[in-house]
């Protein structure tokens, strides 16, 4: 089974078909953010397009009850519900869904904790189909398959690198509080952490997470050396452009603004997967998939480049260096 995906931006209700099938070791990742008006959505793997065919493995957050519930439907009838009085998500705040499947169960982690298991109800060989519906948006879907850099674990129990821990700045679990009302937890503004081995051609930095809600004026991202700011990217509400610029010997270079874009890709309270692609002659710069700007390197030695920065008006999630 090849690797597939990610589908940016895809609408709602979404569907795609497990070319192969599924088997130990997929994972399949859901980015999106709950709007204001979310009553209930559901992940779905199915065996089958069809609204009557049967649903494997069912997931349910409910807003309106404050639970998740997790399901099987075989020959149009549903069996016994495994209900969670604990409801990870927050309206108007993005999330990361990670569902590990594993010879006996799906796992699944919400913002990088361990959150869930379902024992199987259908044979794997079965399921063929992933649907996502119900009152969300989706930032992106992503399916990796067997073997994709995440080692088998045994089952049931233990850690497993599909729940890693939050990387240095991550904020703590937050304090007890109604779901649906209170931040998730994220990482902490600013933030920082370490490139380590520098920067070098191929090397993708990939940062998840959305704009603040309310009257967002600014936010950037830095990559940074001992001499200064190899490359730093600034979208700017109150200006409408993103800038690019440098700094090197405690002096600003010249700001870039042309956009390949044509103008903002980011927008109050919305989701976003930011991908820094670097390349041999300059930074590559994609928004939701959609490339959005090139920096040409003002700094040649890529590999003094140690280190990665995050402040502003932003909700940061996921960080990948």
């Amino acid at each position: 089974m090849s690797y597939y995906g990610p589908f940016y931006n895809p609408p709602v209700p979404f569907t795609t078909h497990f070319h192969s099938g599924i088997k130990e070791g997929t994972v399949v990742i859901v980015n999106g953010s709950i709007p204001p008006s979310a009553d209930r959505f559901a992940v779905n793997f199915k065996c089958g397009h069809g609204d009557n065919d049967d649903i494997a493995f069912h997931f349910n957050p409910r807003f309106d009850h404050k639970t998740v519930v997790c399901n099987t439907m075989q020959h149009k009838n549903w069996e016994t519900e495994e209900v969670k009085s604990q409801l990870p998500f927050y309206l108007c705040q993005p999330f990361e869904i990670r569902i590990l499947v594993t010879s006996c169960v799906y796992k699944v982690s919400v913002n990088r904790h361990h959150f869930l298991e379902y024992c199987h109800r259908i044979p794997l060989h079965r399921v063929n189909h992933l649907t996502i519906g119900g009152t969300l948006c989706l930032t992106s879907v992503e399916i990796q398959p067997q073997g994709c850099g995440i080692p088998q674990q045994p089952c049931p129990g233990g850690q497993n690198p599909a729940y890693p821990p939050q990387l240095p700045g991550a904020g703590c679990n937050p304090p007890p509080c109604n779901p649906g009302v209170c931040p998730p937890p994220h990482y902490a503004i600013p933030f920082q952490t370490n490139i380590h081995g520098g920067l070098f051609p191929c090397k993708v930095i990939v940062i998840r997470g959305a704009v603040a809600a309310h009257h967002p004026q600014r936010f950037h991202i830095d990559l940074t050396f001992c001499g200064g700011i190899a490359f730093h990217f600034n979208p700017r509400f109150n200006e409408n452009t993103i800038v690019r610029n440098s700094r090197l010997n405690n002096c600003w270079g010249k700001e870039e603004r042309d956009l390949h874009c044509g103008g903002l890709c980011f927008a109050p309270g919305q989701s976003f997967v930011i991908e820094i692609i670097c390349e041999h002659h300059n930074f590559r710069v994609n928004v939701n998939g959609n490339h959005v700007c090139n920096f040409n390197h003002r700094v040649p030695n890529l590999q003094q480049i140690n280190s990665l920065e995050v402040d502003g008006d932003v909700v940061l999630q996921h960080v990948q260096v």
